[in-house]
Formats: C-alpha cells, sequence, structure tokens
C-alpha cells in the first residue's frame, strides 16, 4: 500500500473534494481509506432500551483509494508515490520532490 495510518491526504474527487484530513485506518483488502472528518454521513438510530431516546449519528464511511493524494510532508504538494530500494529497505518517495517519506 502507498498510503499508511496518519499520512496527510488531499481529497481529490466527491463531495469533499479539495479538503484535506489525516488517515485513520487503511483498508488494504478493499483498496480503501479511512479519513478523519472527511466523507461523513448521518445516521438514524432507534431507541435500543426503554428509557434511551433515539439519536442522530454522524458517521465517517470509508473513500476509494484513488479518490485520495498523499500530501508530502517535505514540499507540501499533492503528489504520487514512488518506491526506493536501498540495500535491504524499500521506502516511499515522493514523485515531486524526490525525497522520503
Amino acid at each position: 500500500m502507498k498510503l499508511r495510518k496518519n499520512d496527510e491526504v488531499k481529497i481529490i474527487r466527491g463531495k469533499d473534494g479539495g479538503k484535506t484530513g489525516k488517515v485513520e485506518r487503511v483498508f488494504a483488502k478493499d483498496h480503501k481509506v479511512l479519513v478523519e472528518g472527511v466523507n461523513q454521513f448521518k445516521r438514524h438510530v432507534k431507541a435500543r432500551a426503554q428509557g434511551q431516546r433515539s439519536e442522530i449519528i454522524s458517521i465517517t464511511k470509508p473513500l476509494a483509494l484513488a479518490n485520495v493524494q498523499l500530501i508530502c510532508p517535505k514540499c507540501k504538494k499533492p503528489t504520487r508515490v514512488g518506491f526506493s530500494i536501498n540495500k535491504d529497505t524499500k521506502e516511499r518517495i515522493c514523485k515531486k520532490c524526490g525525497e522520503a517519506i
């Protein structure tokens, strides 16, 4: 996966296009990421027990990996992610500035 938890990303498509946020969770199998405070939906929850109130809660749904782009911590620009293999380590690099992420 090119994205990891705590990476800063920019949303490039959808209703929240242009917003930025931090990756909370990565669903590698489904090719989706959960971004903090983005792609939120309202859900009506019915009272389950006696005396409990019904309420409307806000939930965050995962976004497709193709709809987000990593923001490079060095150059602060949305960029594609490349890989560099040095002897024993494989590291992610920014395609714009060439620095390790």
